[in-house]
Protein backbone atom coordinates (compact mmCIF):
# COMPACT_ATOMS: atom_id res chain seq x y z
CA UNK A 1 0.00 0.00 0.00
CA UNK A 2 1.10 3.54 -0.67
CA UNK A 3 3.33 4.80 2.17
CA UNK A 4 0.99 7.67 2.98
CA UNK A 5 -1.65 5.15 4.07
CA UNK A 6 0.60 2.47 5.55
CA UNK A 7 -0.14 3.41 9.16
CA UNK A 8 -3.92 3.12 8.72
CA UNK A 9 -5.90 -0.15 8.68
CA UNK A 10 -7.09 -1.00 5.14
CA UNK A 11 -10.73 -0.75 6.26
CA UNK A 12 -10.20 2.87 7.31
CA UNK A 13 -8.37 3.66 4.07
CA UNK A 14 -11.21 2.07 2.09
CA UNK A 15 -13.81 4.11 3.97
CA UNK A 16 -11.92 7.36 3.42
CA UNK A 17 -11.52 6.66 -0.28
CA UNK A 18 -15.19 5.71 -0.60
CA UNK A 19 -16.23 8.97 1.07
CA UNK A 20 -13.85 10.96 -1.12
CA UNK A 21 -15.26 9.35 -4.27
CA UNK A 22 -18.84 10.00 -3.14
CA UNK A 23 -18.12 13.64 -2.36
CA UNK A 24 -16.36 14.11 -5.70
CA UNK A 25 -19.26 12.58 -7.67
CA UNK A 26 -21.96 14.61 -5.91
CA UNK A 27 -20.01 17.84 -6.30
CA UNK A 28 -19.51 17.10 -9.99
CA UNK A 29 -23.23 16.36 -10.43
CA UNK A 30 -24.20 19.57 -8.63
CA UNK A 31 -21.85 21.72 -10.72
CA UNK A 32 -22.81 20.10 -14.02
CA UNK A 33 -26.55 20.38 -13.50
CA UNK A 34 -27.07 16.77 -14.57
CA UNK A 35 -29.63 14.52 -12.89
CA UNK A 36 -28.45 10.90 -13.15
CA UNK A 37 -30.40 8.10 -11.50
CA UNK A 38 -29.34 6.98 -8.02
CA UNK A 39 -27.92 3.74 -9.47
CA UNK A 40 -25.91 5.61 -12.10
CA UNK A 41 -24.53 7.91 -9.41
CA UNK A 42 -23.66 4.90 -7.26
CA UNK A 43 -21.86 3.22 -10.16
CA UNK A 44 -19.79 6.36 -10.68
CA UNK A 45 -18.95 6.42 -6.96
CA UNK A 46 -17.92 2.78 -7.06
CA UNK A 47 -15.79 3.20 -10.15
CA UNK A 48 -14.03 6.23 -8.73
CA UNK A 49 -13.50 4.56 -5.33
CA UNK A 50 -11.94 1.55 -7.07
CA UNK A 51 -9.63 3.84 -9.06
CA UNK A 52 -8.59 5.70 -5.91
CA UNK A 53 -7.96 2.35 -4.17
CA UNK A 54 -5.80 1.17 -7.05
CA UNK A 55 -3.75 4.37 -6.87
CA UNK A 56 -3.41 3.92 -3.10
CA UNK A 57 -1.99 0.43 -3.66
CA UNK A 58 -4.74 -1.52 -1.91
CA UNK A 59 -5.04 -5.28 -2.36
CA UNK A 60 -7.04 -6.45 -5.42
CA UNK A 61 -10.05 -7.69 -3.42
CA UNK A 62 -10.51 -4.18 -2.01
CA UNK A 63 -10.97 -2.83 -5.54
CA UNK A 64 -13.94 -5.14 -6.04
CA UNK A 65 -15.43 -4.23 -2.65
CA UNK A 66 -15.02 -0.53 -3.36
CA UNK A 67 -16.69 -0.84 -6.76
CA UNK A 68 -19.77 -2.77 -5.62
CA UNK A 69 -20.38 -1.09 -2.25
CA UNK A 70 -22.38 1.97 -3.35
CA UNK A 71 -24.39 0.21 -6.13
CA UNK A 72 -25.24 -2.65 -3.75
CA UNK A 73 -26.39 -0.15 -1.13
CA UNK A 74 -28.67 1.63 -3.63
CA UNK A 75 -30.13 -1.66 -4.87
CA UNK A 76 -30.81 -2.89 -1.34
CA UNK A 77 -32.54 0.38 -0.37
CA UNK A 78 -34.72 0.21 -3.50
CA UNK A 79 -36.12 -3.16 -2.35
CA UNK A 80 -37.67 -1.54 0.75
CA UNK A 81 -36.43 -4.32 3.03
CA UNK A 82 -37.39 -3.96 6.74
CA UNK A 83 -34.64 -2.35 8.81
CA UNK A 84 -34.53 -5.32 11.17
CA UNK A 85 -33.11 -7.43 8.37
CA UNK A 86 -30.10 -5.12 8.07
CA UNK A 87 -29.54 -5.18 11.83
CA UNK A 88 -29.62 -8.98 11.87
CA UNK A 89 -27.26 -9.16 8.88
CA UNK A 90 -24.89 -6.71 10.58
CA UNK A 91 -24.83 -8.75 13.79
CA UNK A 92 -24.12 -11.96 11.89
CA UNK A 93 -21.33 -10.31 9.91
CA UNK A 94 -19.91 -8.86 13.12
CA UNK A 95 -19.85 -12.31 14.72
CA UNK A 96 -18.12 -13.83 11.69
CA UNK A 97 -15.64 -11.04 10.92
CA UNK A 98 -15.18 -9.80 14.49
CA UNK A 99 -11.42 -9.41 14.32
CA UNK A 100 -10.94 -8.60 10.63
CA UNK A 101 -10.73 -4.85 11.27
CA UNK A 102 -7.72 -5.37 13.54
CA UNK A 103 -6.04 -8.45 12.06
CA UNK A 104 -6.78 -7.88 8.34
CA UNK A 105 -7.55 -11.60 8.14
CA UNK A 106 -10.99 -12.52 6.76
CA UNK A 107 -12.58 -15.94 7.12
CA UNK A 108 -11.03 -18.34 4.60
CA UNK A 109 -12.01 -22.01 4.50
CA UNK A 110 -9.48 -24.59 3.34
CA UNK A 111 -10.75 -27.10 0.80
CA UNK A 112 -11.02 -30.82 1.39
CA UNK A 113 -8.14 -31.37 -1.05
CA UNK A 114 -5.96 -29.09 1.10
CA UNK A 115 -6.82 -31.27 4.11
CA UNK A 116 -5.71 -34.33 2.15
CA UNK A 117 -2.46 -32.63 1.11
CA UNK A 118 -1.76 -31.80 4.75
CA UNK A 119 -2.14 -35.47 5.63
CA UNK A 120 0.98 -36.25 3.59
CA UNK A 121 3.06 -33.94 5.79
CA UNK A 122 2.03 -35.40 9.13
CA UNK A 123 4.38 -37.85 10.90
CA UNK A 124 3.32 -41.46 10.37
CA UNK A 125 3.06 -43.84 13.32
CA UNK A 126 4.30 -41.44 16.02
CA UNK A 127 2.79 -38.76 18.26
CA UNK A 128 2.97 -35.12 17.22
CA UNK A 129 1.38 -31.77 17.97
CA UNK A 130 -0.42 -29.56 15.43
CA UNK A 131 -1.80 -26.03 15.72
CA UNK A 132 -4.12 -24.30 13.24
CA UNK A 133 -3.76 -20.51 13.50
CA UNK A 134 -7.14 -19.07 12.56
CA UNK A 135 -8.96 -22.40 12.54
CA UNK A 136 -12.29 -21.07 11.23
CA UNK A 137 -15.08 -23.61 11.59
CA UNK A 138 -12.70 -26.47 12.36
CA UNK A 139 -12.58 -28.37 9.07
CA UNK A 140 -8.82 -28.93 9.07
CA UNK A 141 -8.77 -30.00 12.71
CA UNK A 142 -11.61 -32.51 12.58
CA UNK A 143 -10.37 -34.11 9.37
CA UNK A 144 -6.78 -34.56 10.51
CA UNK A 145 -7.80 -35.66 14.01
CA UNK A 146 -9.76 -38.50 12.42
CA UNK A 147 -7.18 -39.57 9.82
CA UNK A 148 -4.17 -39.23 12.17
CA UNK A 149 -5.46 -39.91 15.68
CA UNK A 150 -1.92 -40.19 17.10
CA UNK A 151 -1.62 -36.39 16.88
CA UNK A 152 -2.82 -33.72 19.30
CA UNK A 153 -4.55 -30.78 17.62
CA UNK A 154 -5.29 -27.23 18.72
CA UNK A 155 -7.18 -24.53 16.85
CA UNK A 156 -7.05 -20.80 17.59
CA UNK A 157 -9.94 -18.65 16.36
CA UNK A 158 -10.69 -15.01 17.20
CA UNK A 159 -14.12 -14.58 15.56
CA UNK A 160 -17.04 -15.58 17.85
CA UNK A 161 -19.35 -17.37 15.41
CA UNK A 162 -16.71 -19.53 13.68
CA UNK A 163 -15.27 -20.37 17.11
CA UNK A 164 -18.69 -21.43 18.42
CA UNK A 165 -19.35 -23.46 15.28
CA UNK A 166 -16.02 -25.27 15.53
CA UNK A 167 -16.42 -25.85 19.29
CA UNK A 168 -19.83 -27.46 18.75
CA UNK A 169 -18.45 -29.42 15.82
CA UNK A 170 -15.68 -30.89 17.92
CA UNK A 171 -18.00 -31.63 20.83
CA UNK A 172 -20.43 -33.48 18.59
CA UNK A 173 -17.64 -35.43 16.89
CA UNK A 174 -16.43 -36.95 20.14
CA UNK A 175 -12.79 -36.34 19.21
CA UNK A 176 -10.61 -36.33 22.32
CA UNK A 177 -7.36 -35.37 20.60
CA UNK A 178 -8.59 -32.02 19.35
CA UNK A 179 -9.59 -28.71 21.01
CA UNK A 180 -10.25 -25.15 19.87
CA UNK A 181 -9.62 -21.97 21.84
CA UNK A 182 -11.07 -18.52 21.35
CA UNK A 183 -8.27 -15.97 21.25
CA UNK A 184 -5.47 -14.37 19.29
CA UNK A 185 -2.85 -16.38 17.46
CA UNK A 186 -0.29 -13.80 18.61
CA UNK A 187 -0.72 -15.03 22.18
CA UNK A 188 0.06 -18.65 21.24
CA UNK A 189 3.46 -20.15 22.01
CA UNK A 190 4.43 -21.86 18.77
CA UNK A 191 7.33 -23.62 20.46
CA UNK A 192 4.93 -26.27 21.78
CA UNK A 193 4.05 -27.64 18.35
CA UNK A 194 5.66 -29.87 15.74
CA UNK A 195 3.52 -28.46 12.92
CA UNK A 196 2.13 -24.92 12.64
CA UNK A 197 -0.49 -24.35 9.96
CA UNK A 198 -1.94 -20.99 8.88
CA UNK A 199 -4.43 -19.81 6.26
CA UNK A 200 -4.57 -16.08 6.89
CA UNK A 201 -3.93 -13.26 4.39
CA UNK A 202 -0.88 -11.44 3.02
CA UNK A 203 -1.06 -8.76 5.74
CA UNK A 204 0.24 -10.69 8.78
CA UNK A 205 2.67 -13.07 7.07
CA UNK A 206 5.82 -11.03 7.69
CA UNK A 207 5.07 -10.69 11.41
CA UNK A 208 3.98 -14.33 11.68
CA UNK A 209 7.24 -15.45 10.08
CA UNK A 210 9.26 -13.54 12.68
CA UNK A 211 7.16 -15.08 15.44
CA UNK A 212 7.62 -18.57 13.99
CA UNK A 213 11.38 -18.12 13.62
CA UNK A 214 11.64 -16.90 17.19
CA UNK A 215 9.47 -19.54 18.85
CA UNK A 216 9.36 -22.74 16.79
CA UNK A 217 11.73 -25.59 17.63
CA UNK A 218 14.43 -26.75 15.22
CA UNK A 219 13.01 -29.42 12.94
CA UNK A 220 9.40 -28.29 13.34
CA UNK A 221 7.32 -27.51 10.25
CA UNK A 222 5.61 -24.24 9.32
CA UNK A 223 2.93 -24.48 6.60
CA UNK A 224 1.02 -21.60 5.03
CA UNK A 225 -1.93 -22.11 2.73
CA UNK A 226 -1.94 -19.75 -0.30
CA UNK A 227 0.02 -16.88 1.26
CA UNK A 228 3.81 -16.90 1.09
CA UNK A 229 6.24 -15.04 3.32
CA UNK A 230 7.77 -12.01 1.57
CA UNK A 231 11.49 -12.40 0.80
CA UNK A 232 11.64 -15.90 2.36
CA UNK A 233 11.22 -18.57 -0.35
CA UNK A 234 9.70 -21.83 0.96
CA UNK A 235 11.77 -24.96 1.02
CA UNK A 236 8.89 -26.87 -0.55
CA UNK A 237 5.57 -26.13 -2.23
CA UNK A 238 2.55 -28.33 -2.82
CA UNK A 239 0.06 -27.34 -5.52
CA UNK A 240 -3.45 -28.53 -4.77
CA UNK A 241 -5.94 -29.34 -7.53
CA UNK A 242 -8.93 -27.61 -5.95
CA UNK A 243 -11.23 -24.80 -7.10
CA UNK A 244 -8.75 -22.09 -6.09
CA UNK A 245 -5.60 -23.99 -7.20
CA UNK A 246 -4.30 -23.59 -3.65
CA UNK A 247 -0.61 -23.79 -2.88
CA UNK A 248 0.89 -24.95 0.39
CA UNK A 249 4.19 -23.29 1.32
CA UNK A 250 6.43 -25.25 3.69
CA UNK A 251 9.42 -24.24 5.79
CA UNK A 252 11.40 -26.61 8.00
CA UNK A 253 12.70 -24.62 10.96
Amino acid sequence: MNSRFVRLPPSIVALLLQLTATLFVFLSISLSGLHPTPLASALLCGMLAAIFSRIAGMAPWWLFIQFVFAPALVLMLSLDIPSGFFLAAFLVMLAVYWSTFRTQVPLYLSSGKVWQALETKLPAGQPFTFIDLGSGIGGVLTHLAKTHPQGRYLGIEAAPLPFLWSWLRLKSSGLRNCVVHWGSLWNSDLGQYDIVFAYLSPAPMEALWHKARLEMRPGSLFISNTFAVPDHPPQETLTVDDLHHSTLYLWRM
